[in-house]
């Protein structure tokens, strides 16, 4: 294999890249997304400086249904979203993600350091409830509920639009072959080529159950604000590094560790 074949491999293994290279286009892309408060010392705690969290204390619990995904197949995905501030612009801070398929794990940690671990989630009308489940080694870790389509947003689209725009913002972390982090940023992804289809709101529960590996349960549900259900196609674009640890502790002569 010659060098310029190497260098244009997408991902490993070689033989037998995880994932094709880009972009990822995601068609009827679905979404149950529950907001709750809880508790703000939680949050802070949560965040990693620069970013700051906002006045409320809340966070996003979400379901993502994707039956068509360029390169990643058909999965379904499930997490917790703080919404935050960096450098005074509004972001969304992917806390942690769990998904059931190989791809965009992979893809989804090595590329734009999503938070992702192994899991079972699943979206799915039962009766009159829009239902999400999540599963970690056998044991049910989270359960969201609501009201199936009570309110529909008719219009053009652009609360949808404005939701799905908004920037997202991941802790990527790399380590290189000394063990030690070699990468470690925030990284911002902007999803493009929106494309609302349907768009819900309802009432809503969430249910959090504490497990040490699939900790969505460390931010306890105080109060339910609302859920959100929407359909949109969308493309994934590369991302963009907001700020680097590592070498910001090379120029202030602190060790990363």
């Amino acid at each position: 294999m010659r060098r310029e074949e190497v260098l244009r491999l997408p991902s490993m293994p070689a033989a037998g890249p995880s994932y094709p290279a880009g972009p990822y286009r995601f068609v009827n892309r679905e979404f149950l997304v529950i907001t709750y408060e809880t508790d703000p010392e939680l949050i802070r705690a949560g965040l990693p400086e620069p970013l700051e969290p906002i006045d409320q204390p809340i966070v996003h619990y979400e379901w993502i249904k994707m039956p068509d995904s360029s390169g990643f197949g058909s999965y379904t995905e499930s997490g917790l979203v703080i919404p935050a501030r960096l450098n005074g612009e509004e972001v969304n801070f992917v806390s942690q993600m769990y998904l059931d398929d190989d791809p965009p794990i992979a893809a989804g940690r090595e590329i734009w350091g999503f938070p992702k671990k192994y899991a079972h989630p699943k979206l799915e009308i039962v009766k009159d409830t829009l239902t999400g489940t999540l599963e970690y080694a056998g044991q049910l870790v989270a359960m969201g509920t609501m009201g199936y389509k009570h309110e529909s947003m008719a219009g053009n689209g652009d609360r949808t639009r404005a939701t799905l725009s908004k920037a997202q913002v991941n802790l990527k972390m790399i380590p290189g072959v000394d063990g030690r982090l070699e990468v470690c940023q925030l990284v911002a992804i902007n999803l493009i080529d929106i494309v609302p289809k349907g768009s819900w709101m309802g009432p809503g529960r969430l249910h959090l159950v504490p497990h040490v590996n699939a900790p969505v349960a460390d931010f306890p549900v105080r109060r339910c604000l609302g859920a959100h259900h929407y359909i949109a196609d969308l493309t994934l674009p590369f991302g963009r590094v907001v700020h680097d640890y590592v070498r910001e502790a090379e120029a202030t002569g602190l060790a990363a560790e």
